[in-house]
């Protein structure tokens, strides 16, 4: 019998090309970038990057900040790395050191810190805002720059709030004022609006880039159908232990589950420390194997950091060692987001970078 002690995390790069290749397609004329920041999501952005472009043909990159773009820079000469969070004193080094880096400029006081530490061979993208309100330029912020300053960039660059949402107000409304912003300051310039989501919703929304994220990481960034893309990701963990529970006994932590009938509990080595959201205590699923069978299991009692305990009274042929699995092609990561009262990007992302995971993959053909 095999005994193992830590959770399995399995990555399928084949899948996460191919998403990579469809998106592409869907995405018709416009270029399709890849968005790796954050680690790519927790897969391995140096991976992930390197894949993309050697078997992708993929030149165009984005990440949150320039030190994680000077982490795979080396792995993709030729392509362009766009920085989202922009340049400031923290980055500028990264900036002046490798002219691939590529700042996206969100407020005025960012671009005159640009313009005080200009670099040549740079020209910078703009990030305007239609209606999120978060990172951008406001109307009134354009309107106070004078045609030289607005010459400096290379693109114009916004983002959907609701693009998850096809029949959304705000997608129209974004569109509409992104369209009347760009075609009055940036009129000759190339233009990206939509990440993942955007795409999705037709190519009025593409314009000429679109930034290929959770979609192509395998979350259904179009919830309103049936998820198109592949699953990249697989967790499971061992069961370290399965035991009778008598009527009337307590489970977990602050003993938020009492068996109202003898039941079969079996303790899985995995927890919130792994990643897995403890709001999932007394309503998560698990699934395992046996027989040939896949049994559907609850999560009873609080998780905690480093186990889960569930209900297999229903479950013959259990052993010691078997594997549970989390999420897999029958429950994703956007399934255990929606049980968990959050999103699959979060989960992805704290998963995907945890250290305790034993990491397999399934690399691209």
């Amino acid at each position: 019998m095999s005994i193992l002690t830590r959770p399995i995390l399995e990555i399928d790069f084949g899948n996460l090309l191919d998403n990579y290749q469809q998106l592409r397609t869907i995405a018709g004329k416009a270029t399709a970038a890849a968005v790796v920041k954050d680690d790519a999501y927790g897969l391995g952005a140096r991976e992930v990057a390197q894949m993309l472009y050697n078997k992708g043909g993929c030149r165009h990159f984005f990440v949150a900040h320039a030190i994680e773009a000077d982490r795979i820079a080396d792995l993709i000469p030729q392509a362009k790395i766009y920085v989202l969070q922009g340049i400031g004193e923290d980055s500028l080094e990264l900036f002046q050191r490798n002219r691939q880096l590529i700042p996206v400029i969100g407020s005025p006081q960012m671009f005159a810190f640009w313009k005080t530490h200009k670099i040549s061979g740079i020209k910078p993208v703009i990030q305007i805002e239609t209606g999120l309100n978060r990172l951008g330029f406001r109307e009134h912020e354009l309107k106070a720059m004078d045609e030289k300053d607005l010459g400096e960039f290379s693109m114009v660059l916004s983002h959907l709030a609701c693009g998850d949402e096809k029949d959304h107000f705000m997608n129209t409304h974004q569109l509409e004022n992104f369209d009347s912003l760009k075609n009055l300051y940036f009129p000759d310039v190339p233009a990206s609006l939509s990440a993942s989501d955007g795409v999705f919703l037709g190519e009025k929304f593409h314009w000429d880039m679109v930034r290929l994220g959770a979609a192509m990481y395998g979350i259904n960034t179009a919830p309103y159908r049936p998820n198109q893309m592949k699953n990249v990701v697989r967790i499971k963990a061992p069961v370290l232990q399965i035991e009778p529970l008598p009527k009337g006994d307590f489970v977990g932590y602050s003993a938020t589950y009492r068996a109202s009938s003898e039941r079969k509990i079996a303790i899985v080595s995995i927890g919130y420390g792994d990643g897995i959201p403890r709001s999932l205590s007394n309503v998560g699923k698990v699934f395992f194997r046996t027989h040939g069978q896949l049994h559907e299991a609850r999560m009873i009692g609080r998780i905690s950091m480093d186990n889960i305990i569930c209900d297999v009274t229903n479950i013959d042929g259990l052993e010691v060692g078997d594997m549970a699995f989390l999420a897999d092609n029958f429950y994703t990561l956007d399934d255990m987001g929606r049980d968990a009262g959050t999103i699959s990007y979060e989960i992805m992302s704290r998963v995907g970078k945890n250290t305790r995971f034993i990491r397999t993959k399934k690399s691209a053909s």
